[in-house]
């Protein structure tokens, strides 16, 4: 049963003809009549008596005509209701999110977000996860995006995305995959400390805080950029977020390696602390963020088993 049927069973008790109310919901007579049969069928009655000229609504039908404009009425209020709620999405929001991944995410999500919600202003700052969360917890920030899970039992979270990690750099060989103790033979290039794919990137390989890089200098980079220019100066590896890798050129791409099953990924999600939290709006990005982002994932080619979360 779904509301299409209760519309069609409504205009054949209007306009008592089928072939009219098939052109009052502009659909074939075929599909119509299709329709209100199996609606009759699933509810073990018959509707209308077919052979009257004009069609006749049965007495048992005449019940069934009245709960269904009751549940079409109601059906249109929750349509309003929602519209009423997507129009509520007004005022300032101050937004938190880590540097590694605003760098791609938000170039895709605020242009559409903004459009969708012209009465809302997004107050946007980068900052690691430690200042994220102790500013939720004064209310300075509203919202923040950054790595989970936290293990914050005072801070909630609303998964957004599962993305893959990457391995950019040299490769040993023509071989597109490859394990994470593999990167232990290289060297390795790290987001200085206090980002959280510094510390994915030590447990997914299983690292200890040595890494090996060119013995006269030591460096630790604040973006992707800087780690992979230098990493095409002197080789050497990192790694990298999906949502990054679609931001690179093709020769980029083309120096990017992929991790055997199970692949270890990035969970990305919406946080707020509870006592501050602005509902509405949590929900409504929440809602938006996952619908804009999900949809070109590698991530989603994956059954779950063949995933693994990496810790921060």
């Amino acid at each position: 049963m779904n509301l299409q049927q209760l519309e069609y069973v409504l205009a054949v008790d209007q306009l008592k003809n089928f072939s009219r109310a098939a052109e009052h919901c502009h659909v074939t007579q075929a599909t119509l009549s299709t329709m209100v049969k199996k609606l009759e069928d699933e509810l073990g009655v018959v509707l209308f008596e077919r052979k009257a000229n004009p069609i006749i609504t049965t007495d048992c039908g005449r019940e069934i005509v009245l709960q269904a404009r009751k549940v079409l009425y109601e059906s249109s209020k929750l349509k309003e209701l929602s519209r009423s709620v997507k129009q509520n999405i007004r005022g300032e929001v101050k937004v938190g999110i880590i540097p590694t991944i605003a760098n791609a995410l938000l170039p895709k999500i605020l242009k559409p977000i903004t459009l969708k919600y012209p009465e809302l202003y997004l107050d946007v700052r980068e900052a690691t996860t430690q200042g994220i969360t102790k500013q939720l917890r004064e209310g300075t920030l509203d919202i923040g995006i950054l790595s989970t899970p936290l293990q914050m039992q005072d801070i909630e979270e609303n998964i957004l995305y599962y993305e893959l990690l990457m391995v950019y750099g040299e490769k040993s060989s023509d071989r597109q995959y490859m394990m994470p103790d593999e990167l232990r033979e290289h060297k390795i290039w790290m987001l200085e400390e206090g980002h959280c794919l510094r510390d994915q990137l030590i447990q997914v390989c299983s690292l200890k805080e040595q890494k090996k890089v060119p013995v006269n200098f030591s460096f630790e980079a604040n973006s992707f950029e800087t780690l992979l220019n230098l990493i095409d100066t002197f080789g050497g590896l990192t790694l990298i977020p999906e949502l990054y890798y679609q931001t690179l050129s093709e020769e980029r791409k083309a120096k990017v390696s992929f991790f055997q099953a199970p692949v270890p990924v990035r969970e990305v999600s919406l946080v707020y602390f509870r006592p501050f939290a602005k509902h509405r709006i949590i929900h409504a990005l929440t809602e938006e963020i996952t619908k804009i982002v999900t949809e070109g994932l590698m991530s989603n080619g994956y059954a779950k088993h063949e995933l693994e979360i990496a810790k921060i």
